[in-house]
């Protein structure tokens, strides 16, 4: 085994003198490198295979101030991908992060709140991934829940924990959810958009508008380009290097252009937020996964020599262009 010595995965200064407890329990907790001997893997939790930044939660309880998820250690051979052909999100889910959406539960939370889901609400949720946002939706009891998810394990997922005949997960596609029309008063989807094609977002966005009842809202959350006025020599240049090194095509728009897909699609757009695309920056990872989490997750990282590199990567590309990224949410309704 190599000997060469890796960068260290740091979280915020005073953390390590504030938590004696988990310094005892995980040595050097504050400053987490690589170690010379390396335990076998064990089984963990499956990740999601298809959606890029999805919240990820299984049988751990949501709360509206954190989430403190149960982390296992990662299962780098339950794929024939290799870490550095890995997509993004399947990495990060393998390593244990719990919340991929590219503005954490802050905005997962406003999104929500905006779209004041009740109990005689219909609800379908594009794309659940492994469902952090449908529990936090069933936790706001609406008449009924509807996730559409085209990969079979993680419905699987969302299924295991759905109780009643008014909440299901079904096998379908965003653009085409073969739901009947005007069956919905609020649709949502997060962290989806941003990785199709121009064509795709629009129907996408059109299959919304099919599946809502008139006043229905209809919520996003992206990632985003800013600023508006953004040259097209620096959005390509974001774009490819995006692509290629989180490994899934990505294509975010700026807050004008979101606005306007869902506006031509027919939308009145109401709500327009956006915050910093800090996804791996270590005061979101404690924010979004909880103290406990957020060390599972570097002590992960820290251990497995490819999937540290492939998070430094995506960490790097994420701070050189901070200035030009952010994450969004719109909320719309259908006239």
């Amino acid at each position: 085994m190599s000997s060469e010595r890796a960068t260290p995965f740091r979280l915020p200064a005073g953390l390590g003198r504030s938590n004696s407890g988990i310094r005892r329990r995980l040595p050097g907790a504050q400053t987490f490198s690589r170690t010379r001997h390396q335990e076998p893997i064990s089984a963990g939790e499956h990740a999601p295979q298809t959606h890029p930044y999805i919240g990820n939660g299984t049988k751990t309880r949501m709360s509206d101030e954190t989430m403190k998820a149960r982390v296992q250690t990662p299962d780098l051979r339950q794929t024939d991908v290799s870490p550095e052909k890995m997509p993004g999100h399947w990495l990060l889910a393998r390593m244990g992060k719990r919340v991929l959406r590219p503005g954490g539960m802050e905005l997962t939370r406003r999104l929500l709140q905006s779209l004041e889901i009740q109990s005689h609400d219909d609800v379908v949720e594009l794309a659940p991934g492994m469902g952090v946002t449908a529990r936090m939706t069933l936790e706001r009891n609406p008449a009924s829940y509807t996730a559409v998810e085209r990969d079979e394990s993680a419905a699987a997922t969302v299924r295991s924990y759905l109780e009643g005949s008014s909440r299901r997960c079904i096998i379908g596609d965003a653009s085409e959810t073969g739901l009947d029309p005007a069956c919905a008063s609020v649709v949502y989807g997060e962290a989806m958009l941003s990785m199709q094609l121009p064509q795709v977002k629009s129907r996408i966005v059109r299959e919304a508008l099919r599946l809502l009842r008139s006043g229905g809202r209809y919520g996003i959350h992206e990632m985003c380009l800013v600023p508006d006025d953004l040259e097209a020599d620096t959005r390509t240049a974001i774009q490819h290097e995006l692509s290629d090194q989180i490994h899934v095509g990505v294509r975010p728009l700026t807050a004008a252009e979101w606005r306007k897909l869902l506006e031509d699609e027919g939308f009145l757009v109401q709500l327009v937020a956006t915050a910093p695309m800090h996804l791996l920056e270590p005061k979101r990872l404690i924010k979004d996964e909880g103290l406990a989490g957020a060390i599972r997750f570097a002590w992960n990282v820290a251990r497995h020599p490819a999937a540290r590199h492939g998070v430094f990567r995506m960490r790097r590309i994420f701070r050189k262009w901070k200035g030009h990224l952010a994450a969004i949410l719109l909320v719309a309704r259908k006239p």
